[in-house]
């Protein structure tokens, strides 16, 4: 390499800084960077000093839909086939052993944890009531969240068509299903 060369190299590498240099320099100018203390750089927002809760900072509730509008028009085949993702846990036939789950053998309007021979949660135990078309819908809901602290480890069904569907297939598992709502 001549020196020509190299003198060419470090000249564009010279340039080059010097550019980047006046450029930052102009771009100082155009913006005033010196901070002013008496100049105000952002708007005020006057926030009221007070302990009450404003409605759009209130924990928002989620509102489950009812299923007994949609019951009627329901299937019973979607809910067959939904009830294969309960079904690694539950069994649904008539006298049939309860698995992880209790069996679901007529499940519409019977108490809540009366299987004989299973073992459920405090939680559920102590819950008490039966099992309504709508209760059973918000336990498939969130299960977790419709009774704490129950074993039940199933994340949940968030359609509502879906509930109905699955809730429809259940009720039929019965010798004398409960009349629709």
């Amino acid at each position: 390499m001549s020196g020509l060369e190299v003198n060419k190299i470090l000249a564009s590498i010279i340039l080059a800084i010097l550019v980047v240099t006046v450029i930052g320099h102009i771009g100082d100018i155009i913006i005033d960077i010196e901070h002013h203390e008496m100049k105000e750089t952002a708007y005020k927002i006057d926030v009221p000093e007070s302990d009450e809760v404003i409605a759009g900072d209130a924990p928002k509730e989620e509102i489950i839909e009812p299923i007994s509008l949609i019951l009627a028009s329901a299937s019973l085949e979607k809910g067959e086939k939904l009830f294969k993702k309960c079904s690694a846990c539950h069994n649904y036939e008539k006298n049939s052993a309860s698995k992880v789950g209790p069996n679901l053998w007529n499940i519409i309007n019977r108490p809540k944890a009366n299987v004989d021979g299973f073992v459920y949660s405090k939680a559920l135990a102590e819950y008490g009531g039966e099992w309504s078309y709508e209760e059973l819908a918000e336990f498939l809901y969130k299960p977790k969240k419709f009774i704490k602290g129950t074993k039940m480890n199933f994340a949940g069904l968030k359609k509502v068509q879906d509930r109905a569907n699955i809730v429809l297939f259940l009720r039929e598992q019965a010798e004398n299903p409960v009349p629709l709502p």
